[in-house]
């Protein structure tokens, strides 16, 4: 199929401008995973972003707008900004990444741009579990966003990160959120050594967490981990608000030197994640979330970053988490409310270096052949030269 439609696409006369208000130039999945993919594939690429400067980064043109610290100023103006840059650029087609972009999306579709809205989240649930909003105003809030959501994708093409999102938009196309092989060192041996891996006790067994950090996403679980766990040291790599960093070394009290954030106050560019993965002999990558209705569907982009630097998983004992981690044999479920749960999961794959090492092994080898962002790009390319030829 994809051979017939090269004869059709030019793609380097083809304009592709990436928009978003909301994440920075270096986004994982924005400029890493999509901007560069359609670059290498010959189309022309622009990423309009936040940022500081302008400047070309692997064949993407990267255009940046101010950035806006306050949430109300993001939404009110940096969207106009990002919405002008990228009319200047005259794309043949439009791909934005935030839900607060709909209405310059609608108006892009106005003026005859074939227009993309990439969908990242669940907006829906999200919104309902805003700790800053009172509760009454997060229901009503989350319900107007969806019907609107729904209302206005109708004019629009849907690329879809996570497989439940089908549920609410089931004409959009899975482009999945897998890892890009070329960030981990995969050749016959393992990523990290696993000789060192088996003949080596670390006096303290070394835990990770990757990604933004809050309390949904375990930040006090992991807190509470050193703080009950006396040999035992995690690593939480991703964005951490300060006041929440505060509110985790308070909780992990006497375990608080154990406890080690990097992304405090700052974004962690995921460059310096994938260096993190390969630095030392991790024990388990860690996604212990306690259950809210935001994660319980997701499959977690970490999962199989971990899965491709050969960590072994300690994740919450969710349906799907289960059926993805334990059921492929990639590590070990718990329950998120029980400490002791997480201590004899730590343990075994501590004790039991064999099972560790076959479950990274298993690991790796399922994102070699499937879970990897190189059949989720051709996936991608394929979707924008259909696009690019009506």
């Amino acid at each position: 199929m994809e051979r017939n439609l090269l004869k059709k696409v030019d793609r380097q006369t083809v304009k592709v401008v990436h928009l978003t208000s909301v994440h920075r130039p270096n986004d994982n999945r924005i400029f890493h995973k999509e901007c560069r993919t359609l670059a290498e594939a010959g189309y022309k690429v622009t990423l309009v972003a936040p940022g500081d400067k302008h400047r070309l980064v692997d064949g993407v043109k990267i255009k940046s707008v101010p950035r806006r610290d306050s949430r109300l100023a993001r939404m009110l103006v940096t969207t106009w900004h990002v919405f002008r840059a990228g009319l200047a650029e005259k794309g043949d087609i439009y791909h934005f990444h935030d839900p607060e972009l709909i209405p310059f999306g609608l108006l892009l579709r106005l003026v005859g741009r074939r227009v993309i809205y990439d969908v990242h989240e669940d907006y829906v649930t999200s919104i309902s579990q805003k700790r800053y909003l009172p509760r009454v105003m997060r229901k009503t809030l989350a319900r107007v966003f969806g019907w609107l959501e729904n209302l206005s994708s109708k004019a629009f093409r849907l690329v879809l990160a996570e497989r439940y999102y089908l549920r609410r938009f089931p004409t959009g196309t899975l482009i999945l959120n897998y890892p890009r092989l070329d960030f981990f060192r995969f050749d016959d041996s393992a990523p990290v050594n696993q000789d060192d891996l088996q003949n080596v006790q670390p006096a303290l067994r070394r835990l990770i967490y990757t990604g933004g950090v809050t309390v949904d996403r375990g930040a006090l679980i992991y807190a509470r981990m050193v703080a009950e766990i006396p040999d035992i040291e995690v690593t939480v790599v991703g964005y951490c608000p300060p006041a929440l960093a505060q509110q985790m070394r308070v909780t992990a009290g006497h375990g608080a030197s154990r406890l080690k954030i990097i992304g405090e106050g700052h974004f962690v560019p995921f460059e310096e994640i994938a260096a993190i993965y390969r630095s030392g002999l991790w024990t388990a990558g860690l996604a212990i979330f306690p259950r809210t209705p935001h994660y319980v569907q997701k499959e977690l982009t970490k999962f199989f970053e971990y899965m491709a630097a050969g960590i072994p998983i300690i994740c919450s004992n969710f349906p799907v988490w289960r059926e993805l981690v334990a059921e492929n044999g990639v590590g070990v479920c718990v329950d998120p409310d029980d400490i002791k749960s997480i201590r004899m999961a730590i343990d075994a794959l501590s004790t039991d270096r064999n099972r560790a090492m076959e479950m990274g092994k298993r690991g790796r080898d399922l994102v070699l052949k499937r879970f990897n962002w190189e059949v989720e790009g051709r996936k991608l390319v394929e979707f924008y030269d259909n696009l690019a030829v009506r």
